[in-house]
């Protein structure tokens, strides 16, 4: 039925395409572990000879060193465009510790804020020039890491702030985790979803804590002006959902519905703090509806990721609703029984509720790949 001709023709292609899936992991851990080691290495030789260098010394030095990684990236990306991306994320990556120590080398009492906002138009910078996910990944930590970092000082010596930077922690984790939809495959796409699907759950978790500290007022702290609480509000929802527009088009929607979510979830954070009564326990009705939002936001994220076929939003809805039921269990009911009662229904919590919600997962999964 195959002619020789086309037989070795297909035999050449799939012989190359079994070189590449074997050299391409190899080539990867290579080119990271080296990158590691090459930056600590330059870290260490600097740390030990930094005293007995000059002023004008350190700062040359600081200059060669980002230079240097960048110019080796520019004169590899032809040859050897691995060890090229490598050097350029390097140089990226070194550009804070310059930023940093040049302020230490001339005693620059500047907003320290103002460095990592220099840090990430680097970035910004690399990224227009070379569209590649070093680049995107360090550009997509630093400009969320500036806002974090201004609007810490800013609030440093006020309350009425936290959920805000709350809000904005979540909502740029889903922003980023939204960020493949349909036949976008880009490298830079896949960076951002596995940096948000890293930071989502941790996200959440902050996000909570930090609305609840929102309850304990400081005797010695003002209230945050009125404005400038609006100003954080307006950028901690809309931040997000303009870069959602940016990646999802009209698909953006649903990230609107998750502002509203986050937004609902600080403040049920808020008021189970601010509410607790004398013994230090949070009132049941506010720590229900904490935990309602919670499991509500995870069965949220299964629906989202069953609808638009995403694997990693599945599996974090499922994670995230098994966490929010341990929690609420710890925190509403094991205290309230003997210990050997509280840990013998734990321990069928977890075999029943771990064998149904992987079940749950398999089905949904099984569902995804009938619908392709």
């Amino acid at each position: 039925m195959i002619d020789a001709e086309t037989g070795a023709r297909i035999l050449a292609f799939e012989t190359g395409q079994e070189r590449r899936a074997t050299l391409r992991w190899p080539v990867i851990l290579a080119m990271v572990f080296g990158g590691i080691l090459l930056a600590a290495g330059v870290t260490l030789f600097v740390a030990a000879h930094w005293i007995e260098l000059s002023p004008a010394v350190r700062f040359l030095l600081l200059i060669l060193m980002v230079s240097l990684f960048h110019v080796g990236g520019a004169l590899l990306v032809s040859g050897f465009p691995a060890l090229s991306t490598t050097l350029h994320a390097l140089g990226t990556a070194t550009l804070g510790a310059a930023i940093f120590l040049t302020a230490q080398i001339y005693n620059l009492h500047e907003n320290w804020a103002t460095g990592v906002l220099l840090w990430a138009i680097g970035a910004a910078i690399g990224y227009i020039l070379l569209r590649d996910w070093p680049q995107a990944a360090l550009l997509a930590v630093l400009a969320p890491a500036w806002l974090i970092s201004q609007w810490s000082i800013t609030m440093k010596w006020h309350d009425g702030g936290d959920r805000p930077l709350a809000a904005g922690l979540v909502l740029t984790a889903l922003c980023y985790l939204s960020a493949r939809v349909a036949d976008e495959e880009s490298t830079v796409r896949r960076t951002l979803v596995w940096l948000g699907a890293v930071a989502l759950l941790p996200c959440v978790g902050i996000a909570v804590v930090t609305a609840m500290e929102e309850g304990v007022r400081y005797i010695d702290r003002s209230s945050l002006p009125t404005g400038t609480l609006l100003l954080g509000w307006a950028v901690a929802l809309i931040a997000p959902l303009l870069q959602a527009v940016g990646m999802r088009g009209r698909g953006a929607w649903v990230n609107l519905l998750w502002a509203a979510w986050a937004y609902a979830l600080t403040l049920a954070a808020a008021q189970t703090s601010r509410f607790a009564d004398a013994q230090y326990r949070h009132p049941f009705g506010a720590t229900l509806a904490l935990y309602f939002l919670c499991a509500l936001g995870s069965v949220g994220l299964v629906t989202w990721g069953v609808h638009e076929k995403r694997r990693e939003r599945v599996n974090l809805g499922i994670a995230g609703f098994a966490i929010s039921v341990l929690f609420f269990y710890f925190d509403g009911f094991m205290g309230k029984i003997g210990r050997s009662a509280s840990l013998l229904i734990l321990g069928v919590l977890c075999l029943a509720g771990g064998y149904a919600l992987e079940i749950t997962r398999r089905r949904l999964m099984s569902r995804m790949e009938m619908t392709q």
